[in-house]
């Protein structure tokens, strides 16, 4: 019997995995220009961390948590998203006390039963940001220009950012109220989940997955008292000196019990419509209400997955190797073998099939190598110091190069072949195996 991955799981294979690679050591360039650092959180945690952090009403905690009782008779889940362990980290770790900026990144697989979809999955890359401990504008601006700083270096075009703001507890005291009044009033359009906990969390009506939207544009808003509207203010007063563009979008609530104050998406005009790719938003209460000290923080998150999907149809300069090397004579093949040693010690991405085939069958395994040339190395070539360059991609002339130059003109050939596949096919923001060369 064949066994199969679970429905919503799946194999991340070439050249998508390459993608990943990409996106991700993007990410960390962008974090380390903002003085981010990276933290690696369990990937199972207690249960109860989610459920305190992310709030008992949500989706992520109702219906989408993978949860199980362990061994040990613990209650435990598979992480479903990092803020919460990055915050428990910070708590446990006394992180506030280090001098230091709390500015934290991290990138890990996240875990959540929800219906699976195109770019959505069951087990998913998350790259995240927690900036812990700063309660000005300043850090909502920093954090929402670095979000599409890094999203542009990753490739997408089109970015516009939404910005709302969700007031502070004394803000919604009383607007909880009023919200509540009107769902009831319309208790018939919502659905049957919202029904059994708009008592408990009204909010979430309007972030529900169904009717969400369409309650959003009829309820009530939101009154925010005065620091809650002057932080909001020179929010968008820093977003605009910075360049953003971005709209306030007061129907935006995002899905989690934690946030205050300014939440966020960023979304790609990638598809030919507005898709939201990442989103996030401040929580200057979570910290202490686990136990912590008081420390105001905002965070985002983003899922990789999505993004590669937007990005799927992007060259990938780069991804095969560079050259491909070919023995066409038993006498060569120790000397061919050890090209590939030295063009690697270059920096030079070299790959070859089996030295021992015939010529034919290596060509061949050169064609479909994705490689720009073929260095092929015959008993002559061995004798007079010399290897032949084929051009594998191009309508060229083959080389005959020595030996004793070869790394220096091998390195002029890539750096000009790649620049210009680069300029023809790609939409990356900055050319890749070129700029290793």
């Amino acid at each position: 019997m064949n066994i199969h991955s679970l429905r919503g799981f799946r194999d991340l294979l070439p050249p998508e995995s390459t993608l990943f690679a990409r996106i991700e050591a993007g990410a960390r360039e962008i974090f380390e220009l903002y003085g981010y650092r990276e933290i690696r959180i369990p990937t199972i945690e207690s249960k109860e961390l989610f459920v305190k952090s992310t709030g008992d009403t949500t989706d992520i905690v109702e219906k989408e948590m993978y949860a199980f009782t362990d061994q040990g008779g613990r209650e435990v889940a598979v992480r479903p998203e990092g803020t919460p362990g990055v915050v428990r980290a910070y708590i446990e770790q006394n992180l506030s006390q280090s001098g230091r900026n709390g500015k934290y990144y991290y990138i890990g697989n996240m875990f959540r039963a929800e219906r699976p979809q195109a770019g959505r999955y069951r087990e998913f890359t998350q790259i995240g940001a927690e900036y812990i401990g700063n309660p000005s504008p300043f850090a909502d601006a920093e954090t929402i220009a670095m979000l599409v700083m890094l999203l542009k270096k990753a490739g997408l075009d089109g970015l516009s950012a939404e910005i709302n703001s969700l007031g502070c507890a004394e803000c919604r005291k009383n607007y909880r109220e009023i919200l509540l009044a009107h769902l009831k009033a319309n208790i018939a359009r919502l659905c049957e989940p919202c029904r059994q906990r708009i008592e408990r969390n009204p909010l979430r009506a309007l972030d529900c997955k169904i009717d969400g939207p369409a309650l959003a544009e009829t309820a009530p808003k939101l009154t925010l008292c005065a620091p809650c509207a002057e932080h909001f203010t020179r929010t968008q007063t820093l977003l605009k000196a910075s360049g953003i563009d971005f709209t306030v979008n007061l129907n935006m609530v995002r899905g989690l019990d934690y946030y205050t104050r300014t939440v966020f998406e960023v979304k790609s005009s990638a598809l030919g419509s507005q898709d939201a790719v990442a989103g996030g938003g401040r929580y200057d209460d979570l910290v202490k209400s686990m136990g912590g000290p008081q420390a105001p923080a905002i965070g985002w998150a983003m899922g990789v997955d999505r993004v590669a999907m937007l990005l799927k149809d992007k060259v990938l300069a780069g991804q095969d190797p560079s050259v491909f090397i070919v023995a066409a004579s038993e006498l060569a093949r120790d000397a061919a073998f050890r090209l590939l040693g030295e063009l690697r010690a270059a920096g030079i991405g070299a790959d070859f099939s089996n030295l021992e085939l015939s010529l034919k069958s290596q060509m061949r395994s050169a064609d479909r190598s994705g490689a720009a040339v073929a260095l092929l190395l015959g008993e002559d070539e061995v004798k007079n110091s010399v290897c032949a360059v084929k051009f594998l991609k191009e309508k060229r002339d083959q080389l005959t190069v020595p030996s004793a130059d070869l790394i220096t003109e091998l390195k002029k050939i890539l750096n000009k072949y790649f620049t210009d596949t680069y300029h023809r096919d790609t939409g990356w923001s900055e050319a890749t195996q070129f700029n290793r060369i």
